[in-house]
């Protein structure tokens, strides 16, 4: 009769290593970290081929003939009339058996009740920690650390400079894996040892000849209205409120005997908070020297004359701010189709990026599509034109501009028409009168 057996395999633990391995017919498992027996009878597809039956063994399989009754398959039906019924016993043969070893996984070791437990690695003093460190055992192993006030940096504990990390709120004095706090002068340190509080000097003693104001560290000594601290922090003395603070008055400030008062340029009003300046129209109180002729227009701190638009050839006068060129005139071929005027102010050294002004196209056309752009007089790049949609564009200022000035901008719309291959331009040509203050 024939035998095939095939080599049994046991489970070994590789020295040195957390992973656990096991050999060949065996598998690791991993609730209870031991090597358990692979059935090849049942997870190898024809293990055995022929009149062959598999046997399934501890760290392998045996195929044994059918009709051998010792090695009778768990899988076979024994009462299959396929096969005749299995002839008498007869003797045994004596096969070699494997006890499967329990081993544990790397950091356990088997105790009294042959369980897996941890070895404590620090307590049995297995562990590679260096003396600066202190050993910490896990499940399966250990870690190394510091002590409180140290921290691990290749392998040794250095001190930490708990100064540098702002453990104090003020003053920090750094020792070996500690630190110490202390306050400013006026101030105490608090009870939890690194805080600070604020020492009222003005409730012990009244260091100040008028009166005293409390501050956060230290104090104040404040004077009555229209007086001023001396250097010497006590005494006090007539204030030129003017040169406390150049915020009091919006444009000029005059001082006063123990006060001050405001004024403001030609072409405004003080308000009635005695600090701020109103700007006076003009033109809507008449107040102006402009002819019949012209037209009056407000800006701050002052007013413009403007004089009537007339247009010039080849251009003819639509309204009283536009002027168109024919298109019959061969003299318009490379001229904008229109030109409008506008006129605006603005304040002196306005904050930026800001937008001033919009521009759109008043019509759309099937197929026509639109370009904005700065024509002229944007020689100093202090604005430049955002598209904003498919018809509209913003004139947008970049850069302040100080006044008095008036800047004169041609702002170019340009209409492309693909469907008739058409292309022109309109212009507005924008006057910014720029005031001289910035209010």
């Amino acid at each position: 009769r024939i035998l095939t057996a095939f080599t049994l395999a046991v489970c070994l633990s590789s020295p040195g290593k957390a992973q656990q391995q096991c050999t060949n017919g065996f598998d690791l498992d991993r609730a209870s970290g031991q090597c358990i027996d692979i059935d090849e009878c049942r997870t190898i597809p024809e293990a055995c081929r022929g009149d062959m039956v598999c046997v399934n063994q501890n760290g392998g399989y045996l195929c044994v003939p059918r009709t051998n009754p010792v090695y009778r398959s768990p899988y076979l039906n024994p009462y299959s009339n396929i096969y005749p019924p299995p002839p008498a016993p007869g003797p045994v043969p004596n096969y070699p058996t494997v006890t499967r070893p329990l081993i544990c996984r790397f950091g356990f070791q088997l105790d009294e009740n042959n369980q897996c437990a941890d070895v404590d690695e620090c307590a049995s003093d297995s562990h590679q920690c260096n003396p600066t460190q202190i050993c910490i055992n896990t499940e399966g192993g250990y870690t190394c650390s510091c002590t409180e006030g140290y921290w691990l940096l290749e392998g040794q504990c250095l001190d930490i400079d708990e100064c540098r990390y702002g453990y104090c709120q003020q003053l920090c004095a750094n020792v070996p894996g500690s630190y110490s706090c202390t306050c400013n002068p006026g101030f105490t340190l608090n009870d939890d040892g690194r805080s600070c509080q604020d020492v009222n000097e003005c409730t012990s003693e009244n260091p100040c000849t008028q009166t005293c104001v409390n501050t956060y560290g230290s104090f104040l000594c404040r004077c009555e209205p229209g007086y001023e601290l001396e250097a010497d922090g006590v005494n006090c003395s007539d204030m030129d409120e003017c040169s406390f603070s150049e915020f009091l008055c919006q444009h000029e400030c005059v001082n006063g005997p123990g006060s001050y008062y405001c004024i403001c340029p030609s072409g405004y009003n003080l308000l009635d908070d005695s600090r701020s300046c109103q700007d006076i129209n003009e033109c809507e109180n008449r107040n102006f020297t402009c002819t019949a002729q012209q037209t009056c227009f407000n800006i701050p701190g002052e007013y413009k004359c403007l004089d009537p638009v007339r247009c010039e050839e080849p251009y003819l006068q639509i309204n009283e701010n536009r002027c168109m060129c024919p298109a019959e005139n061969p003299g318009c071929r490379d001229q904008p189709f229109t030109v409008l005027y506008r006129v605006m102010d603005m304040v002196s050294g306005r904050s930026v990026p800001s937008d001033i002004f919009q521009m759109q196209a008043t019509t759309r056309y099937p197929g026509a599509y639109y370009i904005f752009q700065i024509k002229s007089g944007n020689e100093g790049r202090e604005f430049y034109m955002r598209q904003t949609g498919p018809i509209s564009a913003t004139l947008v200022m970049t850069r302040p501009v100080k006044g008095p000035r008036t800047v004169e901008l041609d702002l170019e719309m340009i209409t492309v028409n693909t469907v008739i291959n058409f292309r022109g331009s309109s212009v507005i040509r924008l006057r910014i009168f720029v005031s001289q203050y910035s209010f």
